[in-house]
């Protein structure tokens, strides 16, 4: 059987050329998978619109109304750093279902991967760094909420620290935050995680894959955890713009092996986030982007 994949085509949208944000690495992503063979008709699922309800299990109602509405002060917009138009309001609010859909998906199957999500700098009640609303968040609060896990991991490997879904769940012990990040990149303030590992600068394959590794060895032997949330960020990549480590291709395609073995090997379903990546050519971080999905495809498959 292949495995889960999420996906919705509203997840990239005519945005500004210039602008940081590569809106349209979602498509060229799913462009890639479909090409592969990994993507097809038979496994690929549209998650719909998510209810207000969903949204604010982990975010301020006022905040959501007023970011659907357009009524952002200048000073939030700036923070968020994403130019708002409808097509972005409609993408915000089927992403944080996607990110749900992944990992009910993952309970079902053991493992599913969301092409979008990992928007882990909103805030309850601000978003920052291109992200308006915290999907994991959401999905944590949602699935404890519901009672389909008893305990999850948010295993956040983006290179910048999962801010966000620290202070969203600080108050919620069953669901246990990890941020494996460079220490010196944003966010500037970081928040308390129920752990966090900043990273040096310029850290190599060999030392940051042996983090990792020992990392979620750890955790899963200790959080015991019904569910993994993965943040495949892949701005780790020497080549990334915004990430400040030195990890290359085949050491990113070793980490996304080594998550996903572990959590295979111990049983534990993972839904995985493609999480942040940025680069001006658009089709090689769709290539980046892939690997947690191709290796997702190739351990099941086995």
């Amino acid at each position: 059987m292949p495995i889960p994949l999420v996906y919705h085509p509203s997840y990239s949208f005519p945005f500004p050329g210039r602008h940081r944000f590569p809106m349209e690495k979602f498509r060229l992503l799913h462009e890639r998978l479909t090409e592969a063979g990994i993507a097809t008709p038979a496994n690929l699922h549209r998650p719909g619109r998510a209810r207000p309800a969903l949204l604010t299990l982990a975010h301020c109602p006022d905040y959501l109304d007023r970011f659907l509405n357009d009524r952002l002060e200048e000073k939030e917009a700036k923070r968020l750093g994403l130019p708002w138009s409808p097509e972005l309001a409609r993408r915000t609010c089927i992403a944080p279902m996607g990110t749900l859909v992944t990992a009910r998906l993952a309970l079902r199957h053991g493992i599913a991967c969301h092409l979008a999500g990992g928007t882990h700098h909103a805030h309850y009640d601000f978003g920052s760094g291109f992200c308006v609303l915290n999907d994991l968040a959401v999905t944590a609060r949602a699935l404890l909420a519901q009672g389909r896990v008893e305990r999850l991991l948010i295993f956040d490997c983006d290179v910048h620290q999962g801010d966000g879904t620290a202070a969203i769940l600080a108050d919620e012990p069953r669901a246990f935050t990890c941020s494996i990040h460079c220490e010196k990149n944003f966010p500037t303030r970081k928040m308390h995680s129920d752990l966090d590992v900043g990273l040096p600068l310029g850290l190599e394959d060999d030392a940051y894959l042996s983090t990792v590794t020992e990392t979620l060895s750890h955790l899963l032997e200790t959080v015991r955890p019904d569910l993994v949330l993965y943040d495949a960020g892949v701005d780790v990549y020497a080549g990334d713009p915004l990430g400040r480590l030195s990890v290359s291709l085949a050491g990113l395609a070793e980490r996304e092996r080594r998550v996903l073995s572990l959590c295979r090997d111990r049983d534990v379903p993972v839904a995985t986030v493609i999480g942040g990546g940025y680069d001006d050519d658009r089709a090689a971080l769709a290539r980046r982007h892939a690997l947690v999905i191709e290796a997702a495809s190739s351990l099941w498959r086995d």
